[in-house]
Formats: structure tokens, sequence, C-alpha cells
């Protein structure tokens, strides 16, 4: 049985697809090709990755909404490796769903590190857990064996693996002011804006007014305090 983590590279440049693959193929990952979204799809429908990497210029579709597909539909990680690099596109790929942005061109040893970081979590968040494992606070409920967010209302969410990791800091260290370093974690070198996209889209789940937060404030100069009591069962 092959235990390595499957990824899927999307990209209509070969030699980046073969570049790629070979370098996480180095780092016992099993890697597999594919130069259009359709391809990959299909692909996906057939053996479900642990992580795709998209670029997001496809000939056939925009890298874009395949990302919004993957995480509306599948619990897949998701690394934006594309050549566009404006601020709009790594923001909107961010609040689409995906995990982390790197543009090109690119050191493949820090895309081989970004995708173990991000592999790393979603083991932890897949793996049985024995200990208390469902956060309340206020009206909402975090399971953390299904990265599911709800509140008493009937609404719920499926948190992304980076969603899932600063929301897990929060709810661990609840009233403390926490760094933005501290809420990076191992993911420290993502671009400036990462964290803030995260924290955007956690607010716009559990805050009632994300623009004016009263569960996750700005300690300006500092970082930022998860305000509710959580308690774990």
């Amino acid at each position: 049985m092959n235990t390595k983590p499957l990824i899927y590279v999307i990209d209509d440049e070969a030699e980046i697809c073969d570049l790629v693959c070979q370098e996480l193929e180095r780092y016992n990952f099993s890697a597999q090709a594919f130069t259009t979204g359709e391809q990959a799809l299909l692909a996906i429908k057939k053996q479900l990755p642990s992580l795709c990497i998209i670029d997001l210029g496809l000939p056939d579709m925009d890298g874009l909404s395949l990302v919004k597909k993957l995480f509306d539909d599948k619990k897949i990680g998701v690394i934006i490796l594309s050549g566009r690099n404006s601020l709009p596109d790594k923001v909107l790929g961010l609040e689409l769903g995906a995990d982390d942005y790197i543009s090109k061109p690119f050191d493949p040893r820090e895309l081989v590190a970004r995708v173990k970081s991000i592999i790393r979590r979603i083991v932890v968040n897949e793996s049985p857990i024995t200990s208390l494992h469902t956060a309340s606070f206020g009206d909402w409920t975090f399971e953390q064996s299904t990265l599911t967010l709800a509140n008493n209302k009937g609404d719920s969410f499926m948190l992304s693996a980076a969603e899932t990791e600063i929301l897990m800091v929060l709810l661990n260290a609840p009233r403390q002011i926490l760094s933005r370093e501290r809420l990076l974690s191992e993911d420290a070198t993502s671009f400036d804006r990462s964290i803030d996209v995260r924290m955007s889209r956690l607010r716009k789940k559990i805050e009632h007014d994300h623009k004016n937060p009263k569960i996750i404030k700005t300690v300006y100069g500092a970082g930022y305090i998860f305000t509710l009591e959580v308690t774990w069962q």
C-alpha cells in the first residue's frame, strides 16, 4: 500500500510540471502532473489527492475557478503557483480557499517546504482524536475532526487547513494577545497579507459584523485576541 501523500501538479507548462514532480518525489511524495483543469478534475474523481498545486493560467479554465471548485466540493489542500503576481490575485486566491500562494519564478525547495507544512496540518486534522476535540464559544461550536464550524442558528461552514490552524491557535489561547508570528506558526515565510486574509475569512464566518469584530479583535501593534471563553468536550 502506497503511504506517500499524493500531490497533483496542474500547470500548462510541461517543464514546470516535471521540475515540481521531480522535486516532490525527492522528498517522498507521490506526484502526478496535468496540463489542463479538466484532466485534473477527472483524476480527482478517480483518486483524491492530499494536495493540488495549481497554476492560474490554465488553457481550459481560470485557475481561480478550479481553486473554488476544489474548496467547495472537496477537502483538498491547495497551493497556487502562478506568474500572476498581483496582490488582488493573491488575496482572491486565499479568499477562495487556497492554503498558500507562491509566485513564479520560485525556489523548488521553498515549494516543497510549503507542501510539507500543509500536509502536516491535514494529517493532524484527519488523525483520530482521543482527547477533547469539540470547542464551544458563544453561539458556536467547532468540530476539529471534521473541520466544521456551526452555530445554534443552523449556519455551518467547513474551514480550510489554513483557517483551521489559525482558529486552533486562538481557541487554545483565549483572552491572550497573540502575535502575527505565533498565528502564522510554520508559515511565517508566507507573504505578509496572508494572515490578514485568513483572519478576514474567519471573521466573516463567526462575527455578526466582520468589520467591527467582537470575537477576534485586533490589538494594534501587538496582534490579535480571542475574547470569548472556550470550553472543550
